[in-house]
């Protein structure tokens, strides 16, 4: 049955997720930028143009609508999933706002709504493969490499942002959490990098970032580690400009103006770091997860090199977010998904038939994630 679901964030993936919806729902896309609306409005959706960021704005805007879709900026995420909440609509959600969000479940559970949070590809995805496997094993061990980039390397950053600069720049300074042996474990972002050889694509380095999330707080597993895939040579550059204070948010002064030099950073980097028009970029992502199933040791891989779409000009990034999103709403539309709170993506994947359905519903957008096991973990 055809529903009206609203779609905050008319970015790259919040467009992507706008047009894959519309094939079987009505669609309205709110953003600031009129321009991103009137591409939508060229394919048919309802749009509305308006700053998300006032107080109170977003929940008039998703009063009459069955579901909402956020997709904006991660500083704008956690109050925007509030204020859905406080609305008293169910969410399916992308923004990687830094707060915790199970500081909301109480609301959540108060306003009998169901928050999916967290659910692009990394955290998503990879959540709820390793929720589909902690229901079928006790899992010792979870790796996920993970990384989006422009298939021309280009000097000197050899990276092209798929989504909100400032977001990209957040995960450069905000710490990593992994676990190990039993116990959380805090760095810095960009530490412990490693050269890792992938299929097709070659040796990317690897380095550790805030990726795991709610999995800290939903999974009993000793050993836990997410990390983020950039070409070689790219992080010194990026140590470099946070070691300079390129990346602080703190005011300084100059000739009398203050100005944080984040802002700064991001007004350069943007225009070096926009893809353009048909650049080709692609997602990369390799799971690993070791565990005893039956008295059995497994180790399995779950592994996607997803590549730009060229007839629908959708970028690889916004294809493996946006459709795992996308297809979680129709598992909350469908009333295949109920659970109420604060729901991060690795419930979903406890229901085998909303696991294989998600795997299904990429593949049908031609997203196939590979799987294999390995022996005694030692396959490269």
């Amino acid at each position: 049955m055809k529903q009206n679901i609203i779609v905050l964030g008319a970015g790259l993936v919040g467009k992507a997720m706008a047009l894959d919806l519309a094939e079987d729902h009505s669609i309205t896309s709110v953003d600031y930028n009129q321009n991103a609306l009137d591409e939508l409005n060229k394919s048919g959706i309802d749009t509305i143009q308006a700053d998300l960021t006032e107080a109170g704005r977003i929940g008039g805007l998703v009063s009459n609508f069955d579901l909402v879709i956020g997709s904006v900026p991660g500083f704008l995420g956690y109050r925007m999933v509030k204020e859905v909440i406080e609305a008293g609509k169910d969410i399916v959600d992308i923004s990687f706002f830094p707060e915790d969000p199970f500081e909301l479940d109480e609301l959540a559970k108060s306003q009998n709504v169901t928050a999916l949070v967290d659910c692009g590809v990394a955290p998503g995805m990879g959540n709820i493969i390793f929720g589909h496997h902690c229901k079928e094993m006790e899992v010792s061990s979870y790796e996920c490499l993970v990384g989006g980039l422009p298939v021309n390397r280009e000097w000197p950053y050899e990276y092209k942002a798929v989504f909100s600069p400032a977001d990209v720049i957040e995960e450069y300074v905000r710490p990593a959490r992994y676990v190990q042996n039993g116990k959380i474990v805090e760095k810095e972002a960009l530490s412990d990098t490693e050269l890792v050889d992938f299929p097709g694509i070659g040796t990317l380095e690897s380095w550790n970032s805030d990726g795991l999330r709610t999995l800290i707080k939903t999974m009993d597993v000793p050993d836990m580690i997410e990390k983020t895939l950039r070409y070689p040579g790219c992080v010194e550059y990026l140590k470099v400009l946070r070691a300079s204070g390129f990346f602080s948010p703190e005011e300084i002064e100059i000739n009398g103006m203050k100005i944080r030099p984040v802002d700064v950073t991001s007004k350069l980097l943007f225009p070096l770091w926009k893809l353009k028009p048909g650049e080709e970029e692609f997602t990369v992502m390799r799971i690993r997860i070791t565990g005893m199933e039956n008295g059995i040791s497994r180790h399995l891989e779950y592994y996607v090199h997803d590549k730009y779409d060229a007839a629908t000009g959708t970028t690889s990034m916004a294809r493996t977010t946006g459709y795992t999103c996308t297809a979680a709403a129709n598992l909350v539309l469908e009333k295949k998904f109920t659970r109420k709170g604060i729901c991060p993506p690795e419930y979903v994947g406890e229901n085998t038939g909303n696991f294989e359905f998600i795997l299904e519903y990429q593949k049908q957008r031609g997203i196939n994630y590979q799987f294999r096991e390995l022996e005694n973990g030692n396959n490269t």
